[in-house]
């Protein structure tokens, strides 16, 4: 078994839609408005490997990923060069925080943040 995609909703369309693809570089496959919906529904890649599947929904309730609380914690990508793409992200105006070293792995990382705060973790192939 496998994970085919995630599922993340958001508060402004067109602000997640620029940061997924044109901060992130995550490439578009499909893109659909659901009028019955009021809903947008925006087919995302990694390359060719499909992952994110992005919705906007009219007024969403916020779901705070701080306190610690039970759901998705956040989303991980696994990067060749960590400094290199925190540098990237930094680059395009993101706050990223300090790298740190898994105690277990003995990889880094570091997490940032989309547009609705949802954590974002890099980690060291």
């Amino acid at each position: 078994m496998k994970i085919h995609h995630i599922a993340i909703i958001c508060s402004d369309y067109e602000v997640s839609k620029k940061f997924y693809t044109e901060v992130m570089g995550l490439n578009i496959i499909r893109e659909v408005y659901r009028e019955e919906r009021q809903s947008y529904k925006l087919d995302l890649a990694i390359g060719d490997h499909y992952v994110i599947e992005l919705f906007s929904f009219p007024n969403p309730p916020q779901r705070p990923s701080r306190p610690e609380s039970c759901g998705l914690r956040h989303l991980a990508f696994s990067v060749e060069n960590v400094n290199e793409k925190r540098q990237e992200l930094m680059d395009k105006g993101l706050s990223c925080e300090e790298i740190r070293i898994d105690e277990f792995t003995g990889k880094e990382f570091f997490f940032t943040q989309d547009p609705d705060q949802l954590p974002l973790e890099f980690y060291e192939m």
